[in-house]
């Protein structure tokens, strides 16, 4: 016999982690950096017919220190790249960042000098979302996506355990050359 059948009906046990990932998940405020031709999908992600407020985003913050969720929409030229970075050191903990579209991503068609290859080179970026641009409803579905990673996060030090074992999933999952997994496997310890 467990505690739930000692509680009334109606009661609903849960984790205070789980509690925690709902709220945050629920309440994801973004701050759109719209820098190109995919700032106006993002724009279009904000219209009756998206409709973002469904996923609690209706409010588009105006500030970093009042935003969670910075979208990147659009290509970062090296000019523009400081002060993307300025906003997202302004940003409150804990904060999560969209590529949006392939020339944030990684470039795209711009492989010169004056253009970012990559906003990854700038700030640390939670999902990818390809395309040229992307339509809303792929930026829905990044949304979403980045939901289920917020309702799932450890809190404390559950987080940096988990952070800890997702980069070492990473590391073993390179292909690696001979030496260098000999020398990786050392390093860890693991069974070779």
């Amino acid at each position: 016999m467990g505690i739930e059948e000692k509680l009334p009906s109606g009661i609903l046990l849960t984790t205070v982690e789980k509690l925690a990932g709902y709220a945050r998940k629920s309440s994801v405020w973004p701050a759109t950096f719209g820098l190109a031709c995919c700032a106006i999908e993002l724009m279009a992600t904000g219209d009756p017919r998206h409709d973002m407020a469904r996923f609690g985003m209706e409010r588009a913050s105006n500030t970093p220190r009042q935003a969670d969720l910075m979208i990147v929409a659009g290509r970062v030229s090296q000019k523009m790249a400081p002060v993307l970075r300025q906003i997202y050191d302004q940003m409150a903990e804990p904060k999560w960042v969209i590529s949006m579209g392939v020339c944030a991503s990684s470039g795209g068609m711009f492989n010169n000098y004056a253009v970012v290859q990559g906003v990854d080179h700038i700030v640390p970026v939670d999902i990818y979302l390809p395309g040229c641009p992307p339509r809303p409803e792929m930026l829905l579905d990044s949304i979403v996506k980045l939901h289920d990673k917020i309702q799932n996060m450890k809190l404390g030090v559950n987080r940096e355990k988990e952070i800890t074992e997702l980069e070492q999933a990473r590391l073993r999952r390179l292909p690696l050359s001979a030496p260098a997994r000999a020398a990786y496997d050392e390093m860890t310890g693991a069974p070779r």
